[in-house]
């Protein structure tokens, strides 16, 4: 989901924390810090096991289940509404017998007497916004069936769930059953600012997410994960291939997740010939024009048309209608040799070089550099919409607000595309660990903004002094918490931007930049298409690094430790009435430790660096730094550079 909407709060709370000369934890003249408490050797309570590693990788016996899928699916642009039919094959691969099964039906947060509307306060960006929409799933004909032959069972409904009782379970070790039903629903117009619908003068555009009953997550670590929908956690989904087909009106262009199968049957020759044209082109090529998008000529004469899309190994699919889209393409270069497919579809208002008008240009350049960087891009197209969605991804196709500019536009394309990585290729549960989704995301878009264009939307470096002065704030919060027992107005400080910050500060300030890459490109590449859990995350960067870090995920990630590092006394040492160096004092003054990184200025204008590692923190309060020198000291800083979230700087300088 789109964090430029929560970084406009974030730097706004920083600027009027920073505008207060006090702030209201001033660290006490004794030191808080406990070395135990932060360096105990007993921070993983389990052992590695058959199915998770020691070392954070997938276990000899790792399993996980699969859903198949076959959907079938209609769009009613008059009454607003999709309605189909969805076949699941789902293979049972673990070692229990499972007499029940478990869906997500996410469409039913929009009934009014949602669980998830209990929770949606008044101006949320969750829920559907004040809109009186008859929102939920209408299910029909609904069968279970093994090897073509009915299977007894009963089923209800709770809320955004629904479980169907077997009379005979499914067998371990591989069974299967195929579930059938109809469903049907009203779009709403804000749907929790993940799908929706959004009128332009050409025409509405519809955004259609979590649109069929998907089967929920049966895993090693909870067996059947079951949370509502809430609205403010996301998704946590099986593998699988999905098989779909989208009848809207011929007017209209579908773009969706996976590969378009039949672009000869939906697209003018004219569209079909530049279509193609841009599979092999690097430069974009526009496959309908802002010009023709109010040509009738620009659609196939026909009342509707039928959209074939196949995905493979997919943990979901979306897409998107409308008769307004502006279409473009280019094809994106992968560094095993394959090649995507980059598109952008957006309204003439959004069209400008200014918006998405580059917005091919956008989703390769991202793309391109996470695939050289992390793991290849495993999708044949990357679409973006412009819509009414803030911000949303889902495999192969995400959707942007219509409204972004210049560095926005980058930037909610870049981030949305970073979530192929985390989490449709890194399977996390999302709806318990946001952070592992939005917060790894944000961190690989700090280096991508980089990149792209040779820095054009590259982002200032973070003051890491000023987040330790908003973090040390009343109302924060720990990051593992799941999104939706988290404050609404914490959300993009838990989830996006204090993990981010921590991983940025584990690769510059601990573990290096090579050292850390190694890591994190190993972690992805060991749970590409799984699920991993924290625990697992922390175990493969330990593991892949070499450092023991228990100190840094206990505090950062676990607790809501604070840094203060503190200048208690520099003194002279002298020999025969001669300068020939100082002690520098440095106090742990609170409960998260970092490292030392000091500078010191000498009267003839040199100037030191001195990087201790947090290892002295691991039975020590305090720590002297004896500097040899023959000259007279002028000043002793710590962390000049502000890369530490230290949350008091005025006990950060000495001066002579």
């Amino acid at each position: 989901m789109n964090y430029s909407v929560f970084r406009k709060t974030l730097l706004l709370a920083v600027f009027f924390a920073l505008s207060i000369d006090t702030y209201a934890q001033q660290p006490s003249a004794v030191s808080k810090y406990d070395p135990h408490a932060a360096f105990s050797p007993l921070f993983y309570t389990q052992n590695g096991n058959e199915y998770r590693s020691a070392s954070g990788a997938p276990g000899p016996k790792y399993w996980q289940n699969r859903a198949d899928y076959n959907i079938t699916a209609t769009l009613d642009d008059k009454k607003n509404t999709v309605s189909g039919t969805v076949t699941i094959t789902y293979k049972n691969n673990s070692p229990d017998q499972l007499p029940f099964l478990w869906l997500q039906l996410d469409q039913n947060l929009f009934e009014k007497d949602s669980r998830g509307n209990g929770l949606i306060k008044a101006g949320s960006r969750y829920g559907a916004r004040g809109e009186k929409v008859d929102g939920g799933y209408t299910i029909t004909d609904f069968s279970v069936a093994q090897k073509a032959l009915p299977v007894k069972f009963t089923s209800i409904t709770e809320d955004t769930r629904m479980q169907i009782r077997l009379d005979k379970p499914m067998a371990a070790n591989g069974d299967l059953l195929t579930i059938k039903m109809n469903f049907s629903f009203v779009i709403p117009v804000n749907g929790s600012d993940r799908m929706g619908h959004l009128a332009t003068k050409n025409g509405e555009i519809y955004t259609i997410a979590q649109w069929f009953p998907r089967l929920s997550v049966y895993d090693d670590v909870l067996g059947w994960n079951t949370l509502p929908y809430w609205g403010a956690g996301e998704f946590y989904c099986e593998y699988g291939d999905v098989n779909y087909t989208v009848t809207a009106p011929a007017s209209h262009i579908v773009m969706g997740s996976g590969e378009l199968l039949n672009p000869q049957e939906v697209f003018t020759a004219a569209q079909l010939k530049r279509w193609n044209a841009a599979k092999l082109s690097d430069q974009t090529i526009a496959i309908r024009s802002a010009e023709e998008v109010t040509d009738p000529k620009s659609r196939p004469a026909k009342a509707s048309l039928t959209w074939k899309f196949k995905m493979l190994n997919t943990r979901d699919v979306a897409w998107s209608s409308s008769q307004a889209f502006v279409l473009d393409a280019a094809k994106i270069n992968l560094p095993g040799g394959k090649k995507s497919l980059a598109v952008s579809a957006q309204p003439v208002e959004s069209n400008g070089v200014d918006g998405y008008g580059r917005g091919v240009e956008y989703i390769k350049g991202s793309i391109e550099h996470y695939s050289e960087k992390w793991f290849e891009y495993p999708y044949p197209m990357a679409v973006n919409i412009a819509a009414n969605v803030s911000g949303m991804e889902y495999p192969g196709i995400v959707f942007c607000g219509w409204k972004a500019k210049n560095a926005e536009a980058w930037g909610v394309i870049d981030h949305e595309f970073g979530h192929t990585w985390f989490p449709m290729v890194v399977g996390s549960n999302e709806r318990k660990f946001g952070w592992m989704d939005e917060g790894f995301n944000t961190f690989i878009n700090g280096l991508s903004s980089a990149a792209f264009n040779n820095g054009e939307y590259k982002s200032p470096k973070e003051n890491m002094q000023m987040v330790g002065k908003y973090l040390s704030g009343k109302n924060t919060e720990y990051i593992m918490l799941t999104p939706d027992a988290m404050e609404e107005e914490n959300i993009g400080m838990n989830l996006y931007a204090k993990p981010g910050w921590g991983l940025q500060f584990l690769r510059n300030e601990v573990l290096g930049a090579d050292r850390f890459d190694y890591a994190f490109r190993n972690y992805i590449k060991q749970w590409a298409f799984k699920h991993p859990t924290p625990y697992d995350f922390f175990r493969s960067m330990e593991n892949g690094s070499g450092e023991d870090l228990a100190w840094f995920w206990r505090g950062w990630f676990i607790e809501d430790w604070k840094t203060d590092l503190a200048i208690t006394s520099v003194t002279p040492t002298k020999k025969e009435g001669q300068i020939e160096g100082y002690q520098i004092i440095v106090e742990n003054m609170n409960q998260m430790p970092m490292p030392i990184i000091l500078q010191v200025k000498l009267q003839s204008g040199k100037t030191d660096t001195i990087r201790i590692p947090v290892d002295v923190w691991m039975r020590n309060k305090s720590w002297a730094i004896d500097y040899t020198t023959t000259e007279e000291l002028l000043s002793v800083e710590l962390d000049p550079d502000k890369v530490t979230p230290d949350i008091n700087s005025t006990n950060n300088t000495w001066f002579k």
